[in-house]
């Protein structure tokens, strides 16, 4: 098959219908000598989950014609994760089964797990095209099973449905019935993970693509970002006066010395909160062996200092995954750090963007030609076919309400300081960052320095 000849891979789930007659010929012929079958009962399709061998191992822990649940270990990492193969029945009843038997298999294990097939299933009336309305019962059910298992929809760049019934435009019916699903464990592993729908050809549904690590783009800087936990450090006041002091109203060149300054300081003064962590953890880790041997005071006090250290780290670690996440509130007296690093990753998946239609309508996958395609669409949406103006235009004067000169002249005066601040404040403090990396008001509503060096200059 020409699929597996372009995309290479190690493991591989086909689900097949029971009139499929001559599937099994043509899986010999594929370049695979691992496999579990889990064969056609009713009108429910067969599974059949294949692997390289000399490239993963894996372990078949239970089968139904509905499901294949085995254990990956990957030969090259010291890592092993639960994958799932899925064929659900178009009956709601048996379908149920189903949910119920994840529901149990999430009971019993805590290891990282995927969730991949044809779930026969839509979630949001978004999600299919024509035919009658999805049922809110059978939603229910699916979702309840997946929240309860705590799944992650990865997401899906491509076409956005996977399944039509061949039919002409007036019985055209499209549905997004197959996806991947996995749960924070799996997802924290393999964070660049992506879900493309790729093109349908003969068969009413389109294969899946899930690429564990994507073919990296070109190596770029880094955008900076301000960090909202640089506001806990003692040191970060002084980094912003020191960028400001000398520069006057020119905020242009203040903010681009700050940029530079900040950064210098969060790699060489603030450090990485991640490595700080685990560097504390490793002495706690030394110094708990070393009581346990000779306790003395100097121990048990360098204990305690090295975990008031690392409970102020958890709180810039929360604060730091808040606004990566951002969320705009915050649960006092929890450790919501899973949480936000969850939102995280969501909305990361979500906004992730590894290809885009033309002109033409063809899906264009090579980053260069992607950013082309956005550039190029920017310009010409902003881009003004108008070569001139006239200089005093003849106005018809009762399409609109004249001003009063003193209207006129407010108007033509710059903003005051207090217009900028009111503006300032009216703002979400970490909502998008300007092109310079600082958040509107997160950075200058929260610091207020350059108004504090003005006034101490009149």
């Amino acid at each position: 098959m020409d699929l597996v000849d372009w995309h290479n891979p190690i493991v591989m789930v086909i689900t097949k219908q029971s009139e499929w007659s001559e599937g099994d010929e043509i899986i010999e012929t594929l370049p695979f000598d691992g496999a579990v079958v889990s064969d056609t009962i009713g009108f429910a399709g067969g599974i059949w989950l294949l692997w390289r061998s000399d490239l993963v191992q894996v372990e078949e822990l239970a089968s139904t014609e509905q499901e294949i649940h085995a254990i990956v270990r990957v030969r090259s990492q010291n890592f092993s994760w639960l994958i799932s193969a899925i064929y659900a029945s178009p009956r709601f009843e048996e379908r149920c089964i189903l949910w119920e038997n994840l529901k149990m298999l999430a009971d019993i294990h805590d290891l990282p797990w995927a969730l991949m097939g044809d779930f026969n299933e839509v979630l949001t009336e978004e999600e299919k095209s024509g035919g009658n309305s999805i049922s809110q019962r059978r939603v229910r059910a699916i979702q309840e099973c997946m929240d309860t298992c705590h799944m992650i929809d990865l997401g899906f760049s491509g076409p956005k449905f996977t399944w039509t019934n061949k039919r002409g435009l007036d019985d055209l019916i499209q549905c997004r019935l197959d996806r991947c699903w996995a749960n924070p464990a799996w997802k924290a592993f393999f964070v660049e993970a992506n879900v493309t729908h790729l093109a349908r050809v003969n068969s009413d549904h389109c294969p899946l693509l899930l690429s564990l690590k994507p073919v990296e783009s070109e190596l770029q800087n880094r955008p900076f970002r301000f960090q909202s936990i640089w506001l806990s450090h003692s040191d970060f006041p002084n980094i912003v006066r020191d960028a400001w002091e000398g520069q006057g109203v020119r905020l242009a060149d203040a903010t681009s010395d700050f940029v530079n300054k900040a950064k210098i300081w969060n790699r060489e003064v603030f450090g990485n909160v991640f490595a700080k962590k685990k560097r504390i953890m490793a002495r706690l880790g030394g110094i708990q062996k070393a009581l346990a041997n000779r306790p003395c005071n100097f121990l048990l006090n360098l204990q305690n200092q090295l975990s008031d250290e690392y409970n102020i780290i958890l709180q810039l670690e929360e604060e730091l995954w808040a606004m990566k996440a951002r969320t705009n509130w915050i649960i006092n007296g929890e450790r919501n750090t899973s949480f936000f690093h969850l939102s995280t990753m969501v909305r990361r998946s979500k906004n992730r963007i590894t290809c885009i239609k033309n002109v033409h309508g063809e899906w264009v996958h090579d980053v260069g030609e992607v950013k082309r395609i956005f550039v190029e669409f920017y310009h010409k949406l902003y881009q003004s076919e108008q070569v001139f103006s006239p200089l005093n235009p003849d106005w018809e004067a009762d399409w609109c309400v004249p001003l009063a000169e003193d209207e006129t002249f407010a108007l033509a005066q710059p903003p005051s300081d207090a217009e900028i601040w009111d503006a300032l404040k009216s703002m979400k403090p970490f909502k998008a960052p300007g092109f310079d990396g600082l958040h509107a008001c997160g950075f200058y509503q929260k610091v207020r320095s350059w108004w504090e060096i003005k006034s101490r200059r009149k």
